[in-house]
């Protein structure tokens, strides 16, 4: 694999920083910055994949509007038609591998989200210890860049082990924390809730619990806003807390 000059220095960058004692959110600030400069990219956004609260969360970005991210986190990522995937392959991957290009540019993701901020050519990098997700790279090009080569993923997959030893140190690193307590609910929010945690629908919930179909939806956006969860999948996960 050949390396310009100006990659060898980018990349002799990464390494450097990734070797430092970094807290996880420092690691992924100053891998932003390190990467957009490696790939002549435009913008950049990470995340860490919250299992218990089913969604991205600890958002780092640049060159994004934050009003443009607080929709990503509130209503897009819930819509996202290419991070599941790009997640899912664990190596350096173009937005185009997992959707093609003339798809992808009719979704409301790309033209309501990507678009406004001038999002249009991406590459992902999901960092993972075992099952658990540290954290992710975002890199994308604007409207008047390129796409990202076979090279790119080369250069990006090089970075990935040093990348992701860091964030498994910075993480391991951490203080013990206790698990905070969930907000008291009330005897019905749990009996939905449980309902919710063995897979019934919502009609097959009102039915088991003989409430009216829309009392059970007001019970689930109850349990959503109080739990901090966005996803049944979410409140699945808090099913051993529940008392």
């Amino acid at each position: 694999m050949f390396l310009s000059s100006t990659e060898q220095r980018a990349l002799a960058t990464c390494f450097s920083l990734l070797a430092e004692d970094l807290n996880e959110r420092e690691i992924r600030e100053r891998m932003g910055q390190a990467t957009l400069a490696l790939f002549r990219a435009d913008h950049f956004a990470s995340y860490i994949w919250s299992a218990p609260l089913g969604r991205f969360a600890h958002p780092v970005a640049i060159n994004m509007d934050p009003a443009n991210l607080q929709r990503y986190e509130a209503w897009y990522q819930y819509r996202d038609p290419i991070t599941f995937a790009l997640q899912s392959r664990r190596h350096a991957t173009l937005v185009s591998e997992v959707m093609p290009r003339n798809e992808f540019l009719k979704t409301e993701f790309f033209n309501d989200f990507l678009a406004r901020d001038g999002l249009h050519w991406g590459i992902n990098l999901h960092a993972f210890d075992g099952n658990e997700a540290l954290g992710d790279l975002r890199i994308w090009r604007g409207r008047g860049g390129r796409e990202f080569s076979h090279h790119d993923q080369q250069l990006l997959d090089l970075i990935e082990p040093a990348f992701t030893a860091a964030l498994r140190r910075a993480r391991r690193s951490l203080p013990a924390q206790t698990t905070p307590p969930l907000p008291a609910l009330s005897r019905r929010e749990i009996e939905v809730a449980r309902c919710v945690c063995r897979g019934l629908t919502d009609k097959e919930i009102a039915r088991e619990l003989a409430i009216a179909l829309p009392s059970v939806r007001t019970y689930l956006q109850r349990l959503f806003d109080k739990l901090g969860v966005h996803r049944r999948a979410g409140l699945a996960q808090l099913a051993e807390r529940l008392h």
